[in-house]
């Protein structure tokens, strides 16, 4: 199984970067703050983006590269309507993701 073209392109260093804005509760600032310098971070705003990244590799390996995603692409490819894989996705809470968001993750159908 092939790593898709937006998964390889994470690991170059020189990556476009976008400023967001993210409320988050002050008691969780003020942990993160203190985990920090105890897990290697110079602050907490890069410990953030460790978690969110450490998140995202998590679910990513799941859904994209997962059972998850070969089940979808199999009963996507014996005609199981895109609509129906998503209802069924709102249903178990997320648990499926949209054949959408698969596709474009480089599963093959």
């Amino acid at each position: 199984m092939s790593i898709p073209d937006r998964i390889k392109a994470r690991l170059t260093k020189d990556r476009p970067m976008t400023a967001i804005t993210l409320r988050i509760p002050l008691d969780v600032v003020e942990s993160l703050k203190e985990i920090a310098p105890l897990r290697g971070f110079s602050g907490y705003q890069a410990l953030l983006k460790w978690y969110v990244s450490e998140g995202l590799r998590r679910d990513e390996a799941q859904y994209a590269f997962g059972s998850t995603a070969r089940l979808i692409a199999a009963l996507k490819k014996r005609g199981v309507p895109e609509a129906l894989l998503d209802e069924a996705a709102r249903e178990t809470g997320g648990a499926i993701p949209s054949v959408q968001t698969q596709m474009t993750t480089g599963t093959p159908a």
